[in-house]
């Protein structure tokens, strides 16, 4: 056990802390800790609206969509360090291949529903059907 701490104190005696490490790694907790608040507060704003009745109920789809972006938004930016930096292309490449990908699912999704319920029987000559079996 005392080599475990012999080692750790000789590790930080010959490694110490440069003051913009320290600064990096408040200017980290202080990113991280701005973004816990900022998707506390969207997310206590979604569950607000979806229980409010002083929001026009026709628009509640569009604010909590709206809501929603900008809790991804402050995600990507907050925790998963995506910028528009030049050291990021990489990141918003990938970023925005996943977008197309689930925008391809979703709306192929929608296609094939559709095309479905244009040819399905109406429910009453499905019953029909179903009481001669």
């Amino acid at each position: 056990m005392s080599d475990l701490i012999n080692k750790r104190n000789h590790y930080d005696d010959t490694h110490p802390a440069t003051p913009g490490e320290i600064h990096d790694y408040k200017e980290g907790i202080q990113k991280y800790t701005i973004g816990l608040v900022l998707a506390a507060i969207l997310t206590a704003l979604s569950f607000w609206a979806a229980d409010s009745a002083s929001v026009w109920a026709p628009s509640m789809p569009a604010l909590l969509a709206a809501l929603a972006i900008g809790q991804m938004g402050v995600h990507l930016v907050f925790f998963l360090h995506i910028s528009s930096g030049p050291e990021s292309t990489n990141n918003i490449l990938a970023l925005c291949f996943g977008v197309f990908v689930v925008a391809l699912v979703v709306f192929g999704s929608i296609i094939i529903m559709t095309n479905l319920n244009e040819h399905m029987l109406p429910m009453d000559q499905l019953m029909n059907i179903q009481i001669q079996r």
